[in-house]
């Protein structure tokens, strides 16, 4: 079932572009961290810099004169907070305080000293530290919006702020990437991102995604009668903003970083329950059809079967996965007419599962790759290419993997058919 973090954001700033001015109150600032954590977010968000497209940058002291009274009234109340700064002296200001997250989004770019305070708080203080993409602080004009391909590239220089974190030490259990929606992108460069979420998601990190009251969903609102906007929502994007978080904990972010923590915990409630329904499958849907239907169905029940094969070998999306290497388990799962080889005892009459394996190994350990899809799809070949084989099942574990979370395992599985039928 889908899962995703609501990060409230309390901007504690005069010139922020949506809430500017509203919380730099102190009393007025906790009570709205209060509200938020009782409408359903897991953590505050805190900034005292406003990044919005030609924002003027404050000096950091004068920032921390912000932040600091509000960090620590609400670390103190038990709330999880994230301190919201491009400033390496902020960050660590708010780390001794007791932040779990600190939330840079420019990925470590902007401050030299970032990285080595995040390193620092990752390993004495189990803190995240939220990489975030950009090219600056955002341009109205888009001047910088130029993308050849928005999703690799995004992917790329993401892939790369988190090795630079891990090469400076922070653990790669304590990295969430974040793609900057309103950083640099247009509205059509932002969409095409949030629907191609699994590029970044697939670089094996938590994807936060902040769509809040942003350009992309005011631009979409043009198209939306005028009657139909304001709806007594504090902010007429509010709605779009909820409908957009859901969209992203589909695609599999690790979180939605939202002003309006109610509507958007009311739409993950709907998508719960809608996830938890049960999906009845007619047999019209199922049967296949045709030749298909007759190769499907002529399938042998027989199987030979190899569980946890273990390969060493260097794939990965990340370069210290491809230098280090890692371990491979592979299950295969082959369909075989075993009835002439058990009459006569002949093992030319079925899978030879030693030379199986050491077909498969060879084929695992060959040049690396980014995907364990790509590998599952290369033992599947080598699989069917097994006299007799029908169909192979093939699964591909990587228990290894660079995920901030504890988990047993990761894994592919594809099954492929004689002949290239897929179902």
């Amino acid at each position: 079932m889908t899962e995703a973090l609501i990060m409230g954001v309390l901007n504690v700033t005069p010139d922020s572009f949506s809430d500017g001015g509203a919380y730099v109150d102190l009393e007025v600032a906790v009570a709205q961290a209060e509200t938020l954590v009782a409408q359903g977010a897991d953590i505050i968000d805190v900034g005292g810099e406003s990044t919005r497209p030609g924002s003027t940058r404050v000096d950091p002291a004068v920032e921390r004169a912000r932040v600091m009274p509000v960090i620590q009234a609400l670390t103190a109340r038990g709330i999880v907070v994230s301190i919201d700064t491009l400033n390496a002296s902020t960050a660590a200001a708010a780390v001794s305080v007791g932040v779990d997250y600190i939330n840079d989004v420019s990925g470590g770019l902007h401050d030299p000293e970032m990285l080595t305070v995040a390193a620092r708080a990752s390993q004495q203080l189990d803190v995240t530290f939220i990489a975030g993409h950009w090219r600056g602080i955002p341009d109205p004009e888009h001047t910088r919006s130029a993308y050849t391909d928005v999703v690799v590239e995004v992917r790329d220089a993401l892939g790369m702020c988190a090795h630079n974190a891990i090469n400076a030490g922070v653990a790669p259990d304590n990295i969430v990437l974040d793609p900057g929606f309103g950083f640099d992108k247009t509205g059509a460069q932002a969409w095409e991102l949030l629907t191609n979420l699994e590029a970044l998601t697939d670089l094996g990190f938590p994807v936060l995604i902040g769509t809040s009251r942003k350009r992309m969903l005011g631009e979409v609102l043009a198209d939306v009668p005028e009657a139909a906007r304001n709806l007594g929502l504090v902010h007429e994007r509010d709605l779009t903003t909820a409908v957009s978080s859901v969209l992203a904990a589909q695609k599999g972010a690790w979180g939605v970083r939202v002003h309006d923590a109610a509507g958007t915990a009311q739409a993950m409630a709907v998508l719960r329950a809608f996830e938890s329904a049960p999906v009845h499958v007619s047999e019209a849907e199922t049967a296949p059809v045709g030749a298909d239907a007759q190769a499907m169905t002529a399938k042998p029940l027989d199987r030979v079967t190899l569980t946890g094969l273990e390969v060493f070998a260097h794939h990965g999306v990340f370069d210290f996965e491809r230098e280090q290497g890692q371990r491979f388990l592979i299950d295969v799962d082959a369909a075989v007419d075993l009835k002439a080889a058990a009459s006569g005892d002949d093992l030319a009459a079925t899978v030879h599962y030693g030379e199986l394996a050491e077909a498969i190994v060879a084929a695992v350990a060959q040049d690396p790759v980014d995907l364990i899809e790509t590998v599952a799809e290369r033992v599947a070949h080598v699989t069917l290419g097994f006299a007799g084989v029908h169909s192979a099942r093939i699964t591909v574990h990587k228990p290894q993997a660079p995920i901030d979370a504890v988990f047993a395992d990761v894994s592919v599985s594809v099954e492929r058919f004689a002949g290239g039928q897929t179902r």
